[in-house]
């Protein structure tokens, strides 16, 4: 898992490399996006829209159903992705997209959907196979990138290519036993996690989460800025401090977040602290949103894997998950 993980900056740059290839003419200037996965597939989309919805034309939407939104149509362009290509959920909402004449490309590493894509003639960018989805994380981030590439002002080659390099030399630190995602692991100990960003890095904020869930095997909690000051703020300032101190917080925080965010953060701090939570401020590291994100994914996954140490676990597996495949059907894959 730790060979994988350092694996994301190149996984970024072919994806994305392999997106633009096959990305379709644009026609107009505001498109419409739907992406369609579930867990590790699905995660791919969602940290996409961290770049897309603040820097670029394209709207971008991700669902995580088989049931496709009432305003797909002729005009949306249909991302299907599934790591494995036999996720049930993705599958039917393929059909669904092919029923209403959406504009499908599809996103993985082989399976039904593969094969289907072949069939109909739709467009289909491979990833690598033989990892866990949650793994292919690169492939597939950059892969949406570089499909939805000619709806930003300028091209993301070259931003790209410097949040890859930054987030390799970053990685040698993540790695390390007395390194900076070591110290959060540390930081974190027994406790239940609360992973918190702003709105705009959310998603980011949703991966440290189900990173921590699925390699290291134990619970998480992730929530936005500001929204959770005018709701879990008011379970924060009641919660008993004997309780409150097995929680943690991590305020994943970015430079370009605005001052009114940055306060918001600040006043959060203080009342956890002062509940007796171990809260962590967690800087972003960069003023580019992009290479924030990619360096931001890499930290939570490094994190997760020395959570996975410090509770003797292997991250590999997800027996949970294999469980309940065989209690639905043999033929039907949830990833």
């Amino acid at each position: 898992m730790r060979a994988l993980a350092a694996a994301l900056p190149d996984a970024l740059e072919s994806g994305y490399l392999s997106g633009r290839e096959l990305a379709r003419p644009r026609e107009r200037d505001h498109a419409r996006f739907v992406a369609v996965g579930m867990g590790g597939s699905g995660i791919a989309a969602d940290l996409a829209r961290c770049v897309v919805d603040a820097e670029s034309s394209a709207g971008l939407s991700v669902v995580r159903s088989p049931e496709l939104p009432r305003y797909v149509d002729r005009d949306t362009d249909d991302l299907l992705v599934s790591y494995s290509g036999n996720t049930w959920e993705t599958l039917v909402a393929y059909e669904a997209a092919g029923r209403v004449g959406a504009r499908r490309t599809v996103l993985t590493s082989g399976g039904a959907l593969l094969e289907r894509a072949l069939a109909d003639g739709v467009v289909a960018l491979t990833v690598p196979p033989g990892m866990p989805p949650r793994s292919a994380v690169g492939h597939l981030l950059g892969g949406v990138l570089g499909l939805i590439d000619a709806a930003f002002p300028e091209s993301l080659e070259d931003r790209v290519a410097r949040a890859a390099e930054t987030t390799r030399r970053r990685i040698s630190e993540y790695a390390r036993a007395r390194g900076p995602a070591a110290a959060l692991a540390r930081t974190v100990g027994a406790r239940l996690p609360f992973v918190y960003a702003e709105n705009a890095f959310v998603p980011l904020a949703r991966r440290w989460k189900t990173q921590v869930e699925e390699n290291a095997k134990r619970l998480a909690v992730f929530d936005e800025v500001p929204e959770l000051l005018h709701n879990a703020l008011v379970g924060w300032d009641a919660i008993p401090r004997a309780s409150a101190r097995e929680s943690v917080a991590l305020l994943l925080e970015w430079s370009g977040e605005s001052p009114a965010v940055r306060q918001s953060f600040r006043y959060l701090g203080r009342l956890l602290r002062s509940k007796g939570v171990a809260a962590a401020n967690v800087p972003l590291g960069s003023d580019d949103r992009l290479e924030a994100l990619v360096a931001g994914i890499a930290l939570g996954d490094h994190l997760s894997l020395f959570l996975a140490d410090r509770g003797h676990v292997d991250p590999y597996p997800v027996e949970a998950i294999v469980r309940l495949k065989s209690s639905v059907g043999a033929s039907a894959s949830l990833r």
